[in-house]
């Protein structure tokens, strides 16, 4: 008769979800556990006559802070194809980074030009692999053998192809811009405007939006990453001039305390490197 094992054999990959009920315990005792952060972005993409325009904000954000004014969301995936993420910023730049290599790997062993269709299915299979605990919102764009292709792709793994397409926290603003204003087959440079003021409406409508506008022209053997395209957010000239000069405030009480430190001898070790 053999007993149960008194340690869970170790996990095979992926997460491990063993501590779901004892979260669930703690929490109906009134311990309350972190809620998920407001991440904050605004990609949206296009087919226009010749192709794919990418277009996305430049704003990253740490819960209420700004973290960074010039992100880069606008990720290679292969010579024809690029992928824009919202989300969480090392989910998306991990996973756009992996499926990357995957499809590289893919292209030295058929000889043959990536298709967009290929990075898509990669893409989604990895995401519904993790149940959305992968932060990762896509728009895959590319132009391949078989024309244009533009993804929407969301963290559960479940993806669309449309004609035009906006994820992240300013998609509902940028996508109104774009019901209004988009039309089959529109040139170059008035697609480029349409996906600027798509991103626009994001920046302006969304705090987890800002500064500049990255676009990114993929047309058959031929990729412009213009970035910035744009800068949306100008930052203003201060008016007033904030400097006083010593005194203007009173100081109503001083107190000085000292300390006494004893001063011992110290060594500074070297530390190896390899």
């Amino acid at each position: 008769m053999s007993s149960a094992p008194l340690v869970a054999p170790p996990s095979s990959g992926g997460f491990v979800f063993e501590n779901v009920r004892r979260n669930a315990l703690l929490e109906r005792n009134g311990l309350k556990g972190p809620t998920a952060r407001k991440t904050g972005t605004t990609i949206a993409g296009i087919v226009f006559k010749d192709g794919i325009i990418l277009g996305a904000d430049t704003r990253a954000t740490e819960d209420t802070i700004v973290a960074d004014k010039n992100c880069s969301k606008i990720h290679f995936i292969a010579p024809n194809i690029y992928c824009c993420g919202a989300g969480t910023a090392a989910d998306t730049e991990m996973t756009t980074q992996m499926i990357s290599s995957n499809l590289e790997l893919h292209r030295l062993s058929t000889g043959k030009e990536v298709r967009v269709v290929t990075a898509n299915r990669m893409l989604k299979q990895m995401l519904f692999r993790y149940q959305g605990y992968v932060g990762a919102a896509l728009v895959l764009g590319g132009v391949d053998i078989n024309g244009p292709h533009l993804y929407s792709i969301y963290p559960h793994g479940s993806t669309n192809k449309l004609p035009y397409c906006t994820m992240g926290s300013g998609s509902l603003a940028a996508m109104s811009v774009f019901e209004d204003r988009y039309k089959q087959d529109m040139e170059e440079e008035d697609a480029k405007k349409l996906v600027r003021d798509a991103i626009a409406a994001g920046i302006f409508n969304d705090l987890g939006s800002g500064t500049n506008i990255d676009l990114c022209v993929i047309k058959k053997g031929k990729v412009d990453y213009l970035r910035p395209y744009d800068e949306a957010n100008v930052k203003g000239v201060r008016q007033g001039d904030y400097s006083y000069k010593r005194g203007t405030t009173a100081v109503l009480t001083k107190m000085v305390t000292p300390l006494s430190l004893d001063v011992i001898d110290t060594t500074v070790e070297v530390m190896e490197v390899s």
